[in-house]
């Protein structure tokens, strides 16, 4: 079988199946450069951007940069950058699937192999825009030297050393600033991009002028995205290769459904006029009301049922939702716990978690827990905390559902590394817990420590008055050590599905 990339489409002898769709296969000026080459960013972004180039209204294409050391920069690259995505799901009860080859990907590089290739990017006068998405994790900032030569190891310091490449190359020009759209799922991730950029800016002493560079010719967009990107489908990718005609070994799943919430000046449509060929795409002067309600409902479902539920032996978003146990706990989460101390619309509100349960239940979308379980500690501070929080200081109780959430969150981070990955256990097999490395190291000292007679309470005690995992020390809650305490020895005795079933759901209404 023959594989996917650009000379596949100069074979005269090979045609497309005819429910699959693909613009122009012809190279494009660069305009955008990404951090990210993950399933998100290439069933959101770069298939939008495709959209544009389809229509004739951006005819520019992407270079996508690798944020981390490991990634599949050079399974891209091996493609020419193409890649197949499949979009299906539900819209107005009609069942709907469509299928396209993405083409606005240019190439891939690896910054820690050829750094030099980002630096000479980032000199390239048609580039117009900056789009990531590193996960909640990556805007961070870590002390560390500014080099010429060397890559930098967090995504704002590459940012900051890029950008400044650029402001020397073009002796500061206002109009060589760029637009920088970051997609992390963190409160006002374009602020917090620019503050950690103008940092390192300072750490390293830098001249002033490319830091008013930076506040003045780059502008910094706050974003909020949302669309289910389960990505690669692994069970069926041979199936599907077969009835396509060529090997892809990128193939993307995503569900229909899509929203990109941008803050930002109107005028910088007419340069990404995604409106004009469908796309649900908003601008708007704020964008808080649309970020709490879905990072809290949809983000918040999420990151409160998923380890739990992995733990009582569920794979898959749709089987949560099916489930007699944890599909009754996700509806406690949302509908019992998240939506009544939620600002805004009450019926809108509950509108919308309908529908979240509806995308959730998706027949096409095989979305794995595991796939979801990605940097969960920072999720849970980002996505669950604030509703916790709230609940307690409105309702005088602690939320039940999301109490155990963290107790499953424990539990789940019980492993250890085994050749290079931190592996953790459940009843019928191994998995494997990403994560950052000091996270790993924590929770690896913490079970080891209680395999050789450390209390339960002191493990729970310890990890919720982190102030560097959650921002504050949550053994100030009142109640909430004891209560994450029962819940955890409960999951340890009899096991994740038993104790939400006895003790979660008891008192559901």
């Amino acid at each position: 079988m023959e594989k996917l990339n650009r000379a596949l489409f100069e074979n005269n002898n090979f045609t497309l199946p005819q429910d699959v769709t693909i613009g122009s296969v012809a190279p494009l000026p660069v305009k955008a450069v990404q951090f990210g080459e993950g399933n998100f960013l290439r069933a959101f972004i770069d298939w939008m951007i495709d959209e544009l180039n389809r229509s004739d209204m951006f005819n520019g294409s992407i270079t996508v940069v690798q944020p981390i050391q490991h990634g599949l920069i050079d399974m891209l690259n091996d493609q020419d950058g193409i890649y197949t995505l499949f979009l299906r799901g539900i819209q107005n009860g009609e069942q709907i699937e469509q299928k396209r080859v993405i083409t606005s990907i240019n190439n891939g590089i690896n910054p820690y192999k050829n750094w030099d290739s980002v630096l000479t990017l980032f000199k390239q006068p048609e580039l117009r825009f900056m789009f990531s998405n590193t996960t909640e994790a990556g805007i961070a900032f870590a002390e560390e030297d500014f080099s010429k030569t060397e890559t930098p190891n967090t995504f704002p310091a590459k940012a900051a050393r890029l950008l400044f490449e650029r402001w020397e190359a073009f002796n500061g020009a206002d109009d060589k600033g760029l637009i920088i759209i970051p997609c992390e799922l963190i409160d006002r991730n374009g602020d917090k991009l620019k503050q950690f950029i103008l940092q390192y800016a300072k750490n390293w002493n830098l001249p002033d002028d490319f830091s008013n560079w930076i506040e003045n010719s780059c502008q910094f967009l706050n974003t909020l995205v949302d669309r289910i990107v389960p990505g690669y489908p692994r069970e069926d990718a041979g199936s599907i290769c077969q009835e396509l005609g060529y090997k892809d070994n990128l193939i993307d799943t995503g569900e229909i459904f899509h929203l990109w919430v941008i803050e930002g000046p109107k005028e910088l449509a007419k340069e990404l006029p995604f409106d004009k060929v469908g796309l649900n795409v908003i601008w708007t002067d704020d964008m808080t009301p649309y970020r709490t309600r879905k990072v809290r409902m949809l983000n918040g479902a999420h990151t409160s049922s998923v380890l739990g539920a992995y733990l009582g032996g569920v794979d898959t978003v749709g089987d949560m939702v099916k489930d007699d146990v944890f599909g009754p706990y996700l509806n406690k989460v949302l509908f019992n716990e998240v939506l009544p101390i939620l600002d805004g619309d009450k019926e809108n509100n509950r509108e919308f978690a309908a529908g979240i349960m509806e995308r959730f239940s998706n027949p096409y979308i095989r979305h794995e827990l595991l796939s979801i379980s990605l940097n969960s500690v920072s999720k849970w501070k980002v996505r669950v905390m604030p509703s916790f929080l709230e609940y307690v200081e409105k309702m005088n109780e602690l939320p039940a559902a999301m109490t155990y959430s963290l107790a499953a969150l424990i539990a789940f981070y019980r492993g250890k590394e085994n050749n290079g990955t931190f592996e953790g256990s459940r009843e019928t097999n191994s998995y494997t817990i990403k994560d950052s490395e000091d996270i790993l190291e924590f929770f690896e000292d913490q079970w080891d420590a209680f395999d050789e007679e450390k209390d339960v309470t002191s493990l729970v005690a310890e990890t919720l008055s982190n102030v560097d995992f959650w921002g504050q020390d949550l053994t100030l809650v009142d109640g909430f050590v004891n209560a994450v305490t029962a819940n955890l020895i409960s999951i340890l005795t009899i096991g994740s599905r038993a104790t939400v079933k006895n003790s979660i759901l008891v008192d559901s209404k």
